[in-house]
């Protein structure tokens, strides 16, 4: 079967197997709302947002370049590799929240890096993306440890659907919304507030708060937060975490986040 067609049309607007997307409009944390991509409060833009690292595993270079232009607008740290021996190296060696995996892929087929990705007992969500749509595939797919499964073409806005369910059942969460401490943070919308009044961020903030909040009462690493923030494409200034952690606290509160030296930084449960 033939691979799905995703281009890039205009800046904000791109078309996953001939479906176009388009922006829509999101409740925020007080259900407050804001149409296309800009959310409510005066800040920039940020193509990591949502301060997620992903890994596309898609050998298809048309599609693999839509996607990573997709959902780097959406705010997402994407790398992105183009074989299954290259993607299970990665796999064992970095840290990411989510995997999007091809089938059909050189060197290594998807199915197989799937079954030595479980067998190691690495429990990463897996969303199968592919153009096999058979029931025997996906049952396949599904048993060899995948936790969902789309089929090609597909709409951009499902698969970011997708992997926002999957971001969330793998924290443990239902509701999409963070909220700890006086604080909201809203994925959806993008926004932060505090004590109900909207706080003022950037890019940065937002993005290491969110993984930060995702995980309350866990000690994160400086390894993991520079390698969300920044994946492999760009190279961290040493003093970048402290000036970002420095600026929350003083918009935020200067209890929510701790430092453990020589480790990372952990959202209190109790500040």
């Amino acid at each position: 079967m033939g691979k799905a067609s995703l281009c890039k049309t205009k800046l904000n607007e791109s078309l996953v197997g001939n479906e176009p997307l388009h922006l829509r409009r999101h409740k925020g944390c007080h259900g407050s709302k804001a149409s296309g991509m800009m959310p409510p409060i005066t800040r920039p833009i940020s193509y990591r947002e949502n301060a997620m690292r992903l890994l596309l595993v898609e050998d298809d270079r048309a599609l693999g370049q839509g996607i990573r232009v997709a959902l780097s607008n959406e705010g997402y740290t994407l790398d992105w590799l183009q074989d299954g021996v290259s993607a299970l190296h990665a796999l064992r060696s970095e840290s990411f929240d989510l995997l999007l995996l091809d089938l059909g892929l050189p060197r290594l087929d998807g199915l197989t890096l799937l079954q030595q990705l479980r067998a190691t007992q690495h429990d990463l969500p897996v969303l199968i993306l592919t153009a096999r749509d058979g029931t025997a595939e996906r049952i396949a797919g599904l048993d060899a440890g995948a936790d969902d499964y789309l089929v090609k073409p597909f709409d951009v806005d499902e698969l970011k659907a997708r992997i926002r369910a999957l971001l969330r059942r793998s924290q443990g969460r239902a509701q999409p919304v963070l909220e700890h401490a006086g604080v909201c943070l809203d994925p959806s919308s993008q926004q932060v507030t505090w004590q109900g009044s909207t706080v003022v961020v950037t890019p940065m903030e937002y993005q290491l708060l969110h993984q930060l909040m995702a995980r309350p009462g866990k000690v994160v690493t400086r390894e993991r937060l520079s390698r969300t923030l920044y994946g492999w494409q760009e190279r961290v200034e040493s003093n970048t975490l402290e000036v970002l952690i420095h600026n929350l606290r003083k918009k935020l509160s200067t209890e929510l986040i701790r430092t453990v030296r020589g480790v990372g930084y952990v959202v209190e449960l109790k500040p």
